[in-house]
């Protein structure tokens, strides 16, 4: 495949055999998306997933944009991991406990990964299926809808036993809220903070607009090495782990840390 060139950027909304290539390459690095030549949401965020992953050229972190320009073109084609193998972590086993983490942070952290081993996520569409609806329902919401802050919800309230009147802040299906609540409750940290994440924290991003009402919010499972390794739900279709360069985040709005 490293014979194949790009000649533009490719982005949602781009159609062509390009995009059927770049698809084609996403699904070979375990992206899985449609072969149809269409540039869409799906493509997006498997593009999105992908360059968390991945190094450039140069050696450097690509840049989690959702777009496809001779950077990723290049890393698609030639795929190496972001971290050394000595110093990646298992996203599948708990991080040690002198990481840190307040214990029922800890709890939540504990069924992310095990939703992580089981697989979840998307079935039969954006927004679809069993896991979503899992995720969805003590929000009162349908499939369709955006699920990442209801996996983040309802990790903690695995942690509680499954009693929502336990969870130390309301069940919610919005990064924004989310992140008011922990600004209500003193337990958001801002960027400027300097603050050192631990796991079972809540790690949150703004998207679109810094001051507008659209975000994402995942768990963070440990920082090591200048990296921070999270689990996510709705980055991609399935419930995943990424990384990332902790100094050179991006749209990072902060992070929440539950006291108790």
């Amino acid at each position: 495949m490293e014979d194949l060139c790009m000649s533009s950027l490719l982005k949602k909304g781009a159609q062509g055999e390009e995009v059927l290539q770049l698809q084609k390459l996403l699904v070979e690095h375990g992206f899985p998306v449609s072969l149809d030549g269409i540039f869409g949401i799906e493509t997006e965020r498997a593009v999105r997933a992908f360059q968390s992953q991945n190094l450039d050229q140069h050696g450097e972190p690509l840049r989690v944009d959702g777009q496809v320009g001779p950077l990723t073109w290049w890393s698609l084609t030639h795929p190496k991991p972001v971290i050394d193998r000595p110093v990646a972590i298992n996203y599948q086993e708990m991080p040690p406990e002198e990481a840190g983490g307040s214990s029922i942070g800890r709890a939540a952290l504990s069924a992310a990964i095990s939703e992580l081993k089981a697989g979840a996520g998307e079935v039969g569409g954006n927004n679809q299926g069993p896991w979503v609806c899992k995720y969805l329902a003590p929000a009162g919401l349908g499939p369709g809808n955006p699920w990442c802050a209801s996996f983040v919800s309802w990790c903690f309230l695995q942690a509680v036993g499954g009693e929502k009147e336990k969870m130390p802040f309301s069940y919610s299906a919005s990064a924004r809220d989310l992140l008011k609540k922990f600004q209500k409750k003193g337990w958001a940290k801002s960027p400027s903070d300097r603050y050192i994440p631990q796991p079972g924290d809540l790690v949150f991003w703004w998207r679109v607009k810094a001051d507008g009402w659209q975000g994402h919010v995942g768990l963070v499972h440990q920082l090591k090495y200048g990296m921070l390794y999270t689990i996510e739900g709705n980055k991609s279709p399935r419930v995943q782990g990424f990384s990332y360069v902790f100094s050179r985040m991006e749209k990072l709005l902060g992070f929440g840390h539950v006291f108790c």
